[in-house]
């Protein structure tokens, strides 16, 4: 079966990918001089090669209790003696239309390492039959027979079995692992924590990531009860129902299981995701007292493991090669133990490696900078430290359209360009000043980081029911105009506060990122972002006012300190 086809897929694989990863395929299936010659051109040759003199290669579909069949890869160790056993990694695949065989380029390192592996698409997805759950309950009962077929084969031992995964296989290794004890380790890449924080932030829905979802899953292929739940989050319907939906599904329902059984979690995100929640994440990771690792990088879902999934150098997968040598005794590794800590780049710099002991250790101590109203002769509002800002009135039109400035102009892709140094830039001065207020600092004496959580308070009044705000944090160069997004978090009011001033405090995603001297950082606060609302809807006109009141000033607090 071939793998080339679509690239639509939370994992960007580009048209080469797919060639070397059909090619890689070819060679494993019939490991003869013509196919593994083909390699040649990727400089894969040699490995493959070597996984065929040291591993025997084979597919299969398992045959699940009901009738499900899932298709699956497996790879075996050929020099195993008598009575002889190794350890076994299980990756259960992303979603993409690739399904497993998206792991293709990391067989020959766990075999080089003594592994047996073991690629399945879950039900649904790919080539296999059944539908799809996202990650449910039913997932994870196959996830558990998927191993009881593995550790009947000869040679698998029962005892040193480790979980894989990346994106949607992240989040089926980590909640597999929470109901089957024989899993020993999960290494989860872009991974989830907790699905309704991922869906639905200050009482926003993610809809441009909830709505790529929906259609890589296919909805003909999804249960009764996931398709119900896809149309009340459509309907903006987040009742018991759509909770306890999210619920099962999010690891950190499992955290005290997981801290009770010591299971080894690693786990990686990025700055810029858009797909799960980075916060949720974070938390998640605090609260484990099993042994942890955290990597965060640049760039949006997927990006940093995907030269990983086909051989290639990267930072998730060779940790998670030195995971799973740590804790269940192989050799894919490069010889080093794995580190239990924060490790992260800021943005923009792939090059930059930062390590902490724990998160409280690599968040610096936040600043605050008070939301004042424009001086005099002035447009914008100013970012000022020290003294509360109090008795101003900054008004905005919402019109269902907001300004250029959003989360992210395309999922995923613009997380690459970040990945590869070119980040997305804004001409703040061209927002228009009646969509957006917009508040900035004095330019920075030194060169500085942000590092850390964000919060904002503010008071609100919305002219109309179920209004939103989004608030983004730019770096702007006052010498060209041009800025870059830092950080960003919506919030959306209730009916019942319509009309109403209201003051919220709520989080800014966290970041990591340099900001040059002289640059200045400037908050906006928009009403209309495609990430968070459909497109083309019809809007009535109306105002929101953006406030400060005595008592409750409105300020932004900011882990900014100057570069060592």
């Amino acid at each position: 079966m071939s793998v080339n086809g679509t690239t639509d897929s939370l994992l960007p694989f580009s048209s080469d990918d797919l060639a070397r990863l059909e090619a890689v395929r070819e060679a494993l299936l019939d490991p003869s001089p013509r196919r593994i010659g083909r390699l040649d051109q990727w400089g894969l040759a040699d490995d493959y090669e070597i996984q065929a003199e040291i591993a025997e290669y084979s597919e299969h579909l398992i045959t699940l209790a009901d009738g499900t069949e899932l298709d699956a890869s497996l790879s075996i160790p050929k020099s195993l003696a008598p009575g002889r056993t190794c350890p076994a990694v299980v990756m259960p695949a992303p979603l993409s239309p690739l399904g497993h065989y998206s792991y293709l380029g990391m067989f020959p390192r766990w075999s080089r390492g003594g592994y047996a592996v073991l690629a399945y698409s879950q039900r649904g997805l790919a080539k296999s039959t059944g539908e799809i759950h996202c990650a449910g309950p039913q997932d994870v009962a196959d996830a558990t027979a998927v191993v009881d077929w593995l550790v009947a084969k000869d040679g698998i031992d029962a005892g040193r079995i480790g979980f894989f995964g990346a994106s949607y296989g992240a989040g089926t290794s980590l909640l597999a692992a929470a109901q089957d004890r024989r899993i020993k380790a999960v290494a989860g890449a872009s991974a989830w924590t907790d699905l309704l924080a991922s869906l639905y932030e200050n009482g926003t829905r993610h809809l441009k990531a909830f709505e790529a979802l929906v259609k890589l899953f296919g909805e003909d292929r999804c249960s009764k009860e996931f398709r119900g739940v896809i149309q009340k989050i459509r309907a903006n319907t987040i009742d018991d129902e759509v909770r306890e939906f999210a619920r099962v599904r999010s690891p950190r329902t499992y955290l005290d299981g997981y801290n009770e059984a010591a299971t080894p979690l690693l786990l990686t995100t990025t700055w810029h995701e858009t797909i799960f929640s980075v916060p949720a994440v974070i938390d998640f990771h605090q609260r484990l007292t099993a042994p942890k690792g955290l990597l965060i990088q640049v760039g949006d879902h997927g990006n940093a493991e995907l030269p990983g999934l086909v051989g290639l150098p990267a930072k998730p997968t060779d940790m998670a090669y030195r995971w799973m040598d740590h804790h269940l005794g192989g050799t894919a590794g490069d010889g080093r133990p794995p580190r239990f800590d924060v490790r992260s780049e800021h943005m923009h710099d792939l090059f930059s490696d930062l390590r902490h002991a724990t998160w409280a250790d690599y968040a610096l101590p936040k600043k605050r900078f008070h939301l004042a109203d424009a001086p005099a002769g002035e447009v914008d509002g100013e970012l000022v430290p020290d003294k509360p800002q109090a008795g101003w009135t900054r008004s905005v039109k919402a019109t269902g359209k907001g300004t250029d400035i959003v989360v992210a102009p395309q999922l995923i892709q613009t997380g690459v360009a970040e990945r590869l140094g070119m980040p997305h830039s804004y001409k703040t001065g061209d927002v228009d000043r009646g969509l957006a207020a917009l508040f900035a600092t004095a330019p920075l004496e030194r060169a500085s980081r942000v590092r850390g959580d964000l919060e904002l308070r503010v008071t609100v009044k919305p002219q109309q029911a179920d209004a939103t705000i989004v608030a983004y944090l730019l770096d702007t160069d006052p010498a060209t105009g041009w800025a870059r997004i830092v950080t960003h978090a919506p919030y959306t009011f209730t009916a019942g506060q319509a009309g109403k001033a209201t003051t919220v405090t709520f989080p800014l995603q966290p970041a990591d990122y340099v900001v040059a001297r002289g640059h200045r950082l400037q908050l906006v606060i928009d009403t209309h972002d495609p990430f968070f609302s459909y497109e083309n809807i019809t809007t009535p006109v109306f105002g929101i006012d953006i406030t400060s009141p005595a008592g409750t000033e409105s300020y932004l607090d900011v882990p900014l300190h100057p570069v060592d």
